[in-house]
């Protein structure tokens, strides 16, 4: 069963004004993102029903009178159910479960923005009176500073996927030949571009220009961005994509193909960095993540004095607050560096 076909089984048991909602306001965003915003929506539903409309009985029957009759305790008191709450369904043969499910105040934030979009959705096409999650208060979240890769441990990297011969052996040594030339393009894309796994992974052929040096990938909200390509990055692209041609078996028009044949995965790509961390030594969680490629490229170019502006166009950052929590990562390593050259007795 693909994604698509899930959502539109998930969405049939829901109202048909969340249908609506998920398939407008979400138009362009990942199937997974929509399936994710669906499931908090229908918590929220199974919430009221349980505990303001008993007389409702299926999520798909409510209605936007219900959406409309919905206060401010309603939703804290939905803030406060999250924290830990328990499901029942039931299997083919009839059996009941039970589960018993826990929220961090990250996770409370993440449904609760689901529940905040349709109601802005609602207010805005007059299907409601008021937008009373205007009134609800976000959980406060104190973030763990995710840092970049260093220059030191970017060269490892780099050095395991272009030497991986003095790294693998046996069975890993024989998938690394077979894959070198395919991750050598993509981990130099990524650290070379700053593009999203997703953005990368949809990739197809045709989406490569060497005429312009540079693709063409799709953004968060579904805008085409033109990504143009450092030297390097080119040359690679270059090399993988005439190995690439001469794949018969492939199964679609895929830019980066798995050993199957089939387009690559996000969580493809980011089994293989784990596995590439670790013949670099790097052990850190959050820099074994796609994501910390990303970031490394976006506080190089800061660290090279490029405008944030230009940043958060290069990144694909709507809103320039998201790029500036770059800044403050490299302006961590700035701190460091004037305070290690301080001198208590003033000495200049």
């Amino acid at each position: 069963m693909s994604k698509r076909t899930k959502l539109m089984n998930f969405l049939s048991n829901l109202p048909d004004f969340v249908f609506d909602y998920i398939e407008i306001a979400y138009n362009g965003e990942s199937i997974n993102t929509q399936i994710g915003y669906s499931i908090d929506i229908k918590i929220f539903l199974e919430y009221l029903q349980k505990f303001k409309f008993r007389d409702v009985e299926n999520t798909e029957d409510f209605t936007v009178a219900h959406m409309d009759k919905v206060t401010l305790r309603d939703l804290n008191g939905f803030t406060a159910y999250l924290k830990e709450y328990e499901t029942e369904t039931v299997t083919i043969d009839g059996k009941h479960i039970k589960r018993v499910w826990h929220n961090s105040p990250y996770g409370i934030n993440r449904k609760l923005s689901g529940v905040r979009g349709l109601f802005s959705y609602l207010y805005k096409n007059d299907l409601i009176s008021q937008n009373v999650t205007d009134k609800v208060d976000f959980k406060k979240l104190h973030q763990k500073m995710k840092r970049p890769l260093t220059t030191q441990e970017t060269v490892r990297l780099l050095d395991v996927l272009y030497n991986g011969e003095n790294y693998f052996t046996g069975r890993d040594l024989t998938e690394y030949k077979k894959r070198k030339t395919r991750d050598i393009a993509l981990f130099t894309a990524y650290l070379g571009t700053g593009c999203r796994v997703s953005e990368l992974v949809n990739l197809d052929m045709r989406d490569v220009s060497f005429e312009t040096s540079s693709f063409v990938v799709t953004r968060k909200g579904g805008d085409e961005q033109e990504i143009f390509m450092p030297v390097q990055v080119e040359n690679e692209l270059l090399t993988y994509m005439l190995e690439r041609s001469e794949i018969e078996d492939a199964k679609d028009d895929a830019l980066f193909l798995s050993r199957l044949g089939k387009r690559m995965t996000a969580q493809g790509v980011e089994k293989l960095l784990k596995k590439y961390c670790a013949a670099a030594g790097i052990t850190d969680p959050d820099k074994t993540r796609p994501h910390a490629l990303r970031r490394t490229f976006a506080c190089n170019l800061i660290a090279d004095g490029v405008d944030i502006k230009m940043v958060a166009e290069l990144m694909g950052h709507k809103n320039i607050e998201v790029t500036h929590k770059y800044y403050t990562q490299y302006a961590v390593e700035k701190r460091k560096e004037l305070m290690r050259g301080f001198d208590i007795k003033g000495n200049r």
